[in-house]
Parts: C-alpha cells; structure tokens; sequence
C-alpha cells in the first residue's frame, strides 16, 4: 500500500514540472522578444537617415493635426493621447532595449503616464484621481521639461517621444479642466446662478490633501519599488554590465563630467553616499514642482501661462541642441580640412 507522503509527492511532480515548463516558455518568449527587437532596431540604424527625414514630416504634420484639434475639438484630445502612449511607448521600449537603457521606462514619468492613461481609460469622472493625475503632470513631469532641458526636435523620434511624455499629461489635463465641454456642464449646471467648479474642491484641506499629500504618497511608493528593483533585485545585472543605463548613471556621468552643482550638492557626503544624496534631492524637487501645481490648479490664466512656458522651452531646447549639433559637425569638418 502507498502511504499518504507517497501520495504527495505524486501529486507535486506535476506541478514542479508545469512550473518548470511555464518558466522556460517565458524566458524563450522573452529571448525571443529581444532578438525581435535587436532586428528591428538594426535595420531602422541602416536607415537612419530616411527614417529621420520622416519622422521630421510626420512630426511637422503632427504638431500642426493637433494644434488645430487643440482648438477645434478639445474634447478629443484626451483620445490623442491614449493612442500615442500605447503605440509609441511599446516601440521605445524595443529601442531601449537594444541600446540598454530600458530601466529608463522604470522612470516617474512612466509611472505618472501610465496612472493617467488608466485615469483617462477607467475613471474618467473620478475627481480625486485626476487631481492627483494634475498634480503628477504640472508638478514634476512639467518641470522636468525645464530643468532636465528636454528638446523638441522633429528629426529624432526618441525626442519626440520624451518631451511628448512630459508635456502631453499637462495639456490633456488643461483641456479636461478648463475647455471640455462636459466640465462646462459640470460647472454651470442648469437651474443654478452659483458658479461650480470641476473637481469639486470642498475646502483648502480637501485641495491640499488630493493636490499634494496623496501625490506625494503615491510617489514615495514609486520610489521604493524602484529603489528596490534596480538597487536590490538587479543590482548584480547591473555591476556586471556597465553599459547598462540608468537614469541615475546617466545623470551623475552628465553631472561628474560638467563638475555642476548636482554633481558638488550629491557628493556633500561623500561618494558612498550619492545614491541617497541624488534620492533625497529627487525628493525635494518633487515636492516643491507639486506645491506649485496647487496655484496653477486655481487658476486659468496662471494655467495658460505655464502651457505657453512649456512648450516654450521645449523648443527653444530643440532649437539649441540642433544648433550645437551643427557647430560641433563644422568645427569637426574644418578640422579634417585642416
């Protein structure tokens, strides 16, 4: 006769053995998704001169479709949005991988839209969701655009896509708050003199708490489950490969080379200790852009400004990065000549 133990170890085998299936089946997708990706990206770098030419036409063609869509059909802007994120995204993501900087799309900014892009999806009427969703787009993803220069240049899909992920979630916010037409319903409903708003803002604590406590919570959660990934659970893939990048690598390489004042402010304790002095700096920069968000969220003309600010300096970035460009080109040129 089998005895009980018998009997489960039987019944484990299995189990043990749809796991181990289960287990080699994802990681051959997942060989096979990147192989996928290194051919696409290969053959895009054979061409990537016309590929340049047509990302610069589709983009000149793209700003000027939704700058008239901006004003012709505000309402539909939130659409525009949702479709650039879930196509664009997957494609930077298949470059990122080839190049290693696919931890890059572990980033804020990745969080914050795709929190938004939920909002939008699921929860379109959901007051509270999307103030924190404002707080997440005119605090640090909008000043992000400023402070990290981000360029909008027509020529390069992978600017385009980083500015548009910084500056997109502010302007579809923009419209929902202030030009939408259902939002002008909500804020002139009929048989009422007494002006509204959208969201409903109860009281200063109530505006406080969805505009700036909440938004900060939620970032704290994003920092330590990023802390976590790539400081604890990918830390070894990391040390081993060093061409593998990071926000963090990138910015402190960027800052060490320019010896700047984040450079000099993260080494104040010394090099051990930059990883902690980059969070905590991090830290501050957020709470401060989400402070800000509070008075551009009361007011419209504070609000148009800011939009005007953004796009400002996102193209006057891509004007100066081209510029640079070209004189870096012609002094190379002139030296070859010489």
């Amino acid at each position: 006769m089998k005895s009980n133990s018998d009997d489960n170890t039987e019944s484990k085998k299995p189990s043990s053995a749809m796991k181990e299936l289960i287990s080699k089946q994802v990681v051959q997708t997942k060989q096979m998704i990147s192989k996928q990706a290194v051919k696409i990206v290969k053959r895009a770098e054979e061409h990537e001169k016309l590929i340049a030419k047509v990302t610069h036409l589709v983009g000149v063609l793209g700003y000027g479709s939704f700058c008239f869509l901006l004003g012709a059909r505000p309402q539909d802007i939130p659409y525009v949005y949702c479709l650039f994120y879930v196509f664009f995204v997957p494609l930077r993501w298949i470059y990122y991988k080839f190049k290693k900087w696919h931890y890059y799309l572990l980033d804020f900014c990745y969080y914050a839209n795709t929190i938004f892009l939920v909002d939008l999806l699921f929860y379109p009427r959901n007051e509270k969701l999307f103030m924190v969703c404002f707080s997440f787009a005119e605090g640090p993803l909008a000043w992000a655009l400023i402070v990290w220069r981000c360029s909008l240049v027509f020529s390069s899909f992978d600017k385009i896509v980083g500015v548009l992920l910084h500056l997109l979630p502010g302007i579809v916010i923009f419209t929902i708050r202030w030009w939408n037409p259902a939002t002008f319903e909500a804020m002139h409903p009929e048989g009422s003199l007494q002006r509204v708003t959208w969201p409903y803002v109860e009281d200063k604590s109530y505006l406080w708490t969805w505009l700036f406590l909440v938004p900060l919570v939620a970032y704290i959660l994003w920092q330590v489950l990023y802390f976590l990934i790539v400081n604890v659970l990918r830390r070894q893939r990391l040390l081993r490969d060093p061409e593998v990048m990071t926000s963090y690598r990138e910015l402190s390489k960027k800052a060490k080379k320019a010896n700047n004042i984040w450079w000099r402010l993260s080494g104040l304790f010394g090099d051990q200790n930059r990883m902690l002095m980059y969070i905590f700096l991090q830290g501050i920069f957020t709470i401060a852009t989400m402070a800000l968000a509070v008075p551009i969220f009361l007011s419209y003309e504070l609000h148009v400004i800011f939009q005007i600010l953004k796009v400002s300096a996102s193209v006057w970035n891509g004007g100066s990065f081209l510029l640079e460009q070209k004189y870096t080109a012609g002094s190379i040129q002139f030296c070859k000549v010489k």
